[in-house]
């Protein structure tokens, strides 16, 4: 209980924290005029959205980076309240944060204006900082592999393992990429994946990484107080990147990264659209599967307003959320 309640306390300073500084980080956003520019081919209702400040993922990134670091310190002199294993997905939202600012930036003011780095280079990267992160998962950390939803045994994947981990980190790091697109939706799905797996944490008796998750899940309602529509900042490469890897690799770490299509069924799903639009696009020389990829365009475009897909798509979430958990809860 007493676990729960620190995890709770930091949820609530990370809050606080995020909210204190989110005005200065709006107006020096505004200052450089690091603004959002809106695809010509998306949702005409988008237009709007052109030059609102984005790289907000800063907004998450410095409270969580700060508390994160001045506990560890604080364990120095006997105070445990978080461990050191939390420095590997904390490094892992910021290398990720840093290549998505790179990205942000080449999309603002680089060669490719409205475009950002090219995909392969992006992906390549993405891969590259995955291996080293599976390495230290598998051979620093020695986390669980797998553990199947109705065992306490531990499944050793040998060799298979550092593949599957980099896939699930990078194919999570896009899969939130692509769900950031509406105002309120990244940062409200990702929020509730992190308490889940917060609590797989708490059940698993891993304190330090439960309460670095609702480190991160204060921070993001932080952020959604400026996110929500009609948003006043965007998290961009910057924050989704990140969020995506560091969800992978917290999933990892508990060994439960089999419920992540539950918890986390919308990023899943959005990845799967646009994997679906490509492949039918390629396959019938031109035609749409869906109106538009990823999926929250597609519907948008059959009718929703804004509110009513993030307000669904995390309805949704919610329920998927609470069959995972009965899975994790399964004797």
């Amino acid at each position: 209980m007493e676990n729960t309640s620190v995890a709770i306390a930091l949820s609530g300073l990370s809050f606080l924290m995020t909210i204190i500084w989110g005005e200065p980080l709006i107006r020096l956003l505004n200052a450089w005029r690091i603004g959002k520019i809106v695809r010509e081919d998306g949702p005409d209702q988008h237009m709007a959205k052109m030059g609102t400040p984005t790289m907000g993922g800063f907004m998450i990134l410095i409270p969580v980076t700060l508390l994160t670091v001045l506990f560890n310190a604080v364990s120095i002199f006997g105070f445990n309240l978080l461990g050191l294993s939390v420095l590997l997905p904390l490094m892992t939202m910021w290398a990720y944060a840093v290549l998505g600012m790179i990205d942000d930036w080449e999309g603002i003011r680089g060669p490719r204006r409205g475009h950002g780095m090219r995909a392969a280079t992006k992906f390549t990267i993405q891969i590259i900082f995955a291996i080293g992160i599976a390495i230290a998962l598998r051979d620093i950390l020695e986390v669980p592999q797998l553990f199947w939803f109705t065992s306490r045994e531990v499944i050793n994947l040998g060799a298979f393992y550092i593949p599957i981990a980099v896939f699930i980190i990078v194919g999570m790091s896009n899969a939130v990429n692509f769900t950031d697109g509406l105002d309120g939706l990244a940062g409200l799905i990702a929020a509730t994946a992190f308490v889940a797996f917060g609590f797989v944490a708490v059940l698993q008796g891993q304190v330090y990484l439960a309460r670095f998750c609702f480190t991160l899940v204060g921070a993001l309602f932080g952020f959604l107080w400026f996110n929500v529509h009609p948003a006043s900042l965007f998290m961009g490469d910057t924050g989704s990147l990140a969020l995506g890897a560091t969800l992978g690799v917290v999933a990892l770490m508990t060994g439960q990264w089999l419920i992540i299509p539950l918890l986390a069924v919308i990023p899943v799903s959005e990845a799967f659209s646009v994997v679906i639009q490509v492949l039918y696009f390629k396959a019938t020389g031109g035609k749409r599967f869906f109106r538009m990829a990823p999926l929250h365009h597609h519907f948008e475009l059959i009718g929703w307003s804004e509110t009513q897909v993030v307000q669904r798509f995390w309805l949704v979430s919610l329920v998927f959320t609470m069959l995972g958990m009965a899975l994790v809860l399964v004797e």
